[in-house]
């Protein structure tokens, strides 16, 4: 038998839950209940699942031996956005998704332990009983490092192909092809997306957007890393500079900061927002509306995104089947 320094090396070495639930043909959520002794579990499954565990060096954190003998009764919320300084954690995202998974997860008597991925090994993080983790990360890759832990996990962004995890977001294609059909009502036909289709929400976005323009319009995609005004101002600045004034007549930014710094480019450049290029954001935060001209943009509900995020952590939590979920977006026009 593997001593626990052999067993700590292999958990060391990469394996995951998802590992597991590969090796035993079960569902990542069903390896989950089975090391923890859920009812949901047949004794026959549980067993499997244990033995596989045990033969691959799969040792539960801290976090699961404090399921066994009594949970710690808090939540992780992890933030998976680097606040810069064109983009702080002040904004309403990730601020009212937090609103929200903090309204729930209170009134059911669970303490919110707020953090980011940098701090994912400290003690109050890793005694959790479960992780809402927002934003998925370029490629996933956020997903991926919280998988590691075994923790019930919910995630707010986009559904990917094959994932086993719970999403909880906004429906993006729908958003993406609003602003489409925006474009299309305006005859604007020489069209740019400005995001960073790593990620699987932007890439929702982009892939509805460019669906629903078919054959309206050519759509030329800009992606910069980051979602702040800066960005938006820089990759607008270099298009135009490309393409020169009459290359553009629309564009999409996968953010309102984003569509806001490319206004300011346009108008450098000496184009009129709308009469010569209209302009359509995303998430409707509140400063779209103050803006200068007001900015048409795509309505996302955080709020009441976060207290669905923090439902679903209560439903797994206590064991309960949970799908996957996207919310509805509509397009609030104003006048870029």
């Amino acid at each position: 038998m593997a001593t626990n320094k052999t067993l700590a090396r292999k958990s060391e070495a990469g394996t995951t839950m998802e590992d597991l639930a590969r090796l035993a043909g079960v569902s990542t959520i069903t390896v989950s209940r089975a090391l923890r002794d859920s009812p949901l579990v047949t004794d026959k499954t549980r067993a499997k699942v244990r033995r596989i565990a045990e033969e691959q060096g799969y040792r539960l954190n801290i976090s699961a031996r404090n399921l066994r003998m009594g949970r710690s009764n808090s939540v992780a919320v992890v933030v998976e956005m680097t606040p810069v300084k064109g983009r702080p954690m002040s904004d309403p995202y990730p601020l009212a998704l937090l609103g929200g998974i903090t309204q729930e997860l209170t009134t059911a008597g669970y303490t919110v332990v707020l953090t980011s991925r940098q701090l994912l090994d400290s003690a109050p993080v890793r005694g959790a009983d479960g992780m809402i983790l927002l934003g998925q990360g370029s490629h996933g890759e956020a997903v991926k490092v919280l998988q590691k832990a075994g923790l019930p996990l919910v995630v707010w962004g986009a559904p990917e192909e094959s994932s086993s995890y719970v999403v909880v977001g906004s429906d993006n294609r729908a958003g993406g092809a609003s602003a489409a059909e925006r474009f299309i009502e305006q005859r604007r036909r020489k069209l740019v997306f400005l995001g960073d289709v790593d990620h699987a929400e932007v890439q929702q976005r982009c892939s509805g957007f460019i669906d629903a323009i078919r054959g309206n319009g050519s759509v030329h995609i800009i992606r910069p890393k980051e979602f702040t005004f800066e960005a938006g101002f820089e990759s607008m600045t270099s298009l135009l500079k490309k393409k020169g004034a009459g290359g553009v007549d629309g564009v999409f930014a996968a953010s309102d900061l984003l569509a806001m710094g490319a206004i300011r480019a346009l108008s450098e450049h000496g184009l009129r927002v709308p009469d010569q290029v209209s302009v359509i954001g995303y998430d409707d935060t509140p400063g779209a509306a103050s803006f200068v001209p007001p900015l048409t943009s795509v309505h996302q509900d955080l709020r009441d995104g976060g207290v669905l995020l923090g439902r679903k952590m209560l439903a797994l939590l206590n064991d309960e089947a949970v799908d996957s979920e996207m919310l509805p977006t509509r397009l609030m026009v104003r006048e870029t």
